[in-house]
């Protein structure tokens, strides 16, 4: 087990493959911990050096009390970097954890060579939706959303055929520490990075599942339009998570994209 402490708080992370291969770090979505990763990173076969963290209040990370910011998440993220000595790296982002990516192109973006923007967008949701999603879970709990967030989550095709894996993705929902979910909402809900999206100037392939109820394609392929030169591509069949749904495909996306831009 990785642990360290990084912009003042404790994160859990995973560093897998050759030290001198490029660089993907992977951020993960909303409720979910850095397993949310492990099909696309075993898809890689030793090509890349990947950084996989628990982000502030998920997992293992500690979970400071609610509320956050997206640059507690975007600092968290620096920390970790600064206390591996990586620069010049590929992020992966995954809904939320887009928002990351985009924050750290923001605020950083020489430490950066490419983003792929998975099921995310430069802001997502209202202002509403966050404070009544924040207000129910503060009387009942993340389990008086789970089964709203999993049709969102899994395709209705996953969920049947697979219902074993299903509920483990939903107890990893569950378990997540209320101040992690409030907190993270509370980030997503007051973040709008669209201004600053529109001036990045690194290659971006964005993602996105057909079957997303949380960051739609439209939604996502709106973000990418915003970005010089960035690249769109669907998922078919899949919702939110289309690293777990379909990690061939996603793998074989990222891969052909890094290689077209010089990378791996």
């Amino acid at each position: 087990m990785n642990v360290t402490r990084a912009n003042g708080i404790q994160l859990h992370y995973a560093v897998e493959g050759p030290e001198d291969a490029p660089v993907i770090v992977f951020s993960n979505s909303l409720g979910t911990d850095f397993r949310v990763w492990d099909r696309l990173v075993d898809r890689f076969d030793g090509r890349y050096r990947m950084l996989r963290y628990d982000k502030r209040g998920h997992g293992l990370s500690e979970a400071t009390p609610a509320p956050y910011a997206m640059d507690d998440h975007v600092g968290d993220l620096i920390g970790l970097l600064d206390h591996l000595k990586l620069d010049r790296v590929v992020v992966c982002g995954l809904s939320v954890g887009g928002l990351i990516a985009q924050g750290l192109a923001a605020r950083q973006p020489e430490r950066m060579r490419a983003m792929i923007l998975m099921d995310t967008a430069a802001k997502i949701g209202t202002a509403e939706m966050w404070n009544e999603r924040i207000a129910v879970i503060g009387k009942g709990g993340i389990e008086a959303l789970a089964d709203p967030i999993m049709e969102r989550w899994l395709s209705a095709k996953f969920r049947a055929e697979k219902p074993e894996e299903a509920l483990a993705w939903r107890n990893m929902l569950t378990r997540t520490p209320v101040d992690g979910y409030v907190g993270t909402s509370a980030a997503i809900r007051d973040t709008d990075l669209t201004e600053n999206t529109a001036r990045i100037a690194m290659p971006v392939l964005g993602i996105a599942g057909s079957e997303d109820g949380a960051t739609p394609p439209d939604l996502v392929r709106g973000t990418i339009d915003l970005i010089e030169g960035g690249r769109f591509e669907l998922i078919e069949g899949a919702g939110h998570l289309p690293c777990v749904e379909d990690p061939d495909r996603v793998a074989g996306l990222i891969v052909a994209f890094l290689g077209e831009n010089g990378i791996g």
